[in-house]
């Protein structure tokens, strides 16, 4: 499902081959404002140019990005690493708005990318020169030869007038095709990624294609960056386009040609990753000292013919799938809601880190948003992932072309007017003070906002339920919470009749005089 990179060493990290000819005469323009940096010879370069590389390439045998001296970099482990720091000095685009350091090569990132600066319609290879990175005269990456090449890079900003280069990056590449911006909160926490390949297909491997050369385009306005990139895998060659602006949160705009050498049994485009352990809908007793831990806790969906669903993430016993069918998509997104502090209690800001929404471009056409959730025991995996798998089929000698937009920000950038989903609760069944019955398990879900908040006195909302199996019995319909909050209800009913442990699919929602009043839960129930 994952590789085996430590998503909380990549998070504390983000708080090739010798060119030949380095420019010294011509190009002064563009070498003038590079100058603190080793450049190759310029080469004309476009869009147009990457995507005609990719269609060529695959149909040539599979090479892979560079492993330079890996007998080196496994002894760069993650204390190692973090003594390396990047020396801003040759930060590119140093006098820019958003300036760009490089991530070093180490134990958990031993793949490095070819950096390029793009200018005029032309691109220059940035050489590695262990010059450009602090580090500690014994450090063991001294080892390394010349030219060994980078990691990843990060898009750094000024706050509150000043550039902090420790903590004052807004956007990050490193580590296959994975990519994080901060949101609107200035967290990081979930990941995108170019593409995810055959996650959780039986016995067959996931394959992690990598982004291995980075074109970086001399920025033209003052509040958006350009950055190109070839994707390289077994299976498939791709080439990305994306334009990342800063403002309320952080907006990207890709543009992305894939073409496939071989078959992929599940090819999911646009894919989401992100940790869910546990939360209040349901916590083993004393696993962790914390309330909840998880940086998302949902999946938000808009179909093409404009329902708004919400999927509560689960921790399952074993690895579970699950497609929703959709035909040209409005949007999908893993969301963080949970925004209290005292429901995490933890330093580590789980109640800030960002929720991401995937807003399509053009028609997709018909296909599925696909939800992987695998089981885990500790916060440092990457266990949910959310995609969009076309119908489609993926065989060698396919082209795909999509456009989407990514959101990073604190809720989806298209709320509902209808009541959402706010919190949901699983309990023994029965009443407190009563023999409970076996096999039965008791929801509590609660909505908050839209039609809710201007109920008229003595009106409560009604509640439509289905279940894959099983029965319902003791619902019931709240009274408002007392909470002060206009809008906020709680609707409570059992199921019963369940046998087995196969999952149960649910689905709910709240109605006013026949009108549809709140978003659509939807619900995966693993008995236990």
């Amino acid at each position: 499902m994952s590789e085996p990179i430590d998503r909380r060493s990549v998070l504390k990290a983000i708080a090739a081959s010798t060119a030949v000819g380095l420019v010294a005469g011509g190009g002064t323009r563009a070498l003038a404002a590079q100058e603190n940096l080793k450049l190759s010879k310029a080469f004309p370069f476009s869009f147009d140019s990457l995507k005609e590389m990719a269609r060529r390439m695959v149909g040539e045998p599979y090479i892979g990005p560079a492993h330079p001296a890996p007998e080196v970099l496994k002894k760069i482990d993650y204390d190692a690493w973090g003594k390396i720091s990047y020396n801003t000095d040759h930060a590119l685009f140093a006098d820019e708005r958003f300036p760009i350091t490089f991530f070093h090569l180490g134990m958990f990132f031993q793949k490095s990318v070819d950096m390029h600066v793009v200018e005029n319609g032309e691109a220059r290879e940035i050489i590695y020169d262990q010059s450009y990175f602090d580090m500690p005269p014994d450090s063991v990456a001294r080892q390394l030869p010349k030219g060994a090449g980078f990691a990843g890079f990060r898009i750094q900003e000024p706050r509150d007038g000043k550039l902090d280069w420790r903590k004052n990056d807004w956007v990050a590449f490193l580590g296959a095709s994975y990519f994080r911006a901060i949101g609107e909160l200035y967290q990081y926490g979930m990941s995108a990624r170019g593409l995810a390949l055959d996650t959780a297909v039986g016995s067959k491997p996931e394959e992690f294609p990598d982004f291995t050369k980075i074109y970086i385009e001399k920025p033209e306005t003052s509040d958006a960056v350009t950055v190109l990139a070839l994707l390289e895998g077994p299976s498939v060659v791709g080439a990305y386009k994306f334009v990342m602006a800063r403002g309320k949160g952080v907006i990207m705009d890709i543009e992305q040609s894939l073409f496939l050498r071989k078959p992929v049994s599940r090819f999911g485009l646009a894919p989401l990753t992100s940790m869910y352990w546990f939360s209040d809908t349901k916590k083993p007793t004393a696993i962790d000292w914390r309330p909840e831990v998880h940086d998302s806790d949902g999946l938000a969906m808009w179909t093409g013919w404009g329902e708004h669903l919400w999927r509560p993430l689960n921790n399952p016993p074993h690895i579970v799938a699950s497609a929703f069918g959709d035909e040209n998509p409005k949007g999908f997104g893993l969301l963080q809601r949970d925004r209290q502090f005292d429901h995490y209690l933890d330093g580590v800001y789980y109640e800030k880190r960002p929720s991401l929404w995937v807003e399509p471009k053009g028609g997709w056409g018909k296909g599925a948003i696909q939800l992987v959730e695998l089981p885990t025991d500790d916060e440092i995996h990457d266990n949910i992932v959310a995609m969009w798998v076309p119908d489609k089929p993926a065989v060698p000698g396919t082209q795909f072309d999509l456009a989407y937009k990514l959101h990073w920000l604190a809720d989806e950038p298209y709320p509902t007017d209808l009541a959402r989903v706010v919190a949901t609760r699983l309990g023994n069944g029965g009443q407190p003070g009563q023999p409970r019955p076996k096999n039965v398990r008791k929801f509590l879900i609660e909505f908050l906002g839209g039609p809710l908040v201007n109920l008229p006195f003595g009106v409560k909302p009604e509640m439509v339920l289905q279940a894959s199996r099983g029965t319902f019995t003791d619902y019931r319909m709240m009274e408002a919470v007392p909470d002060g909050v206009a809008g906020h209800w709680r609707a409570q009913f059992d199921l019963a009749g369940v046998e087995g442990t196969d999952p149960v699919e649910m689905r709910a929602q709240l109605t006013v005089a026949g009108k549809v009043a709140s978003e659509t839960w939807l619900f995966q129930y693993h008995p236990f």
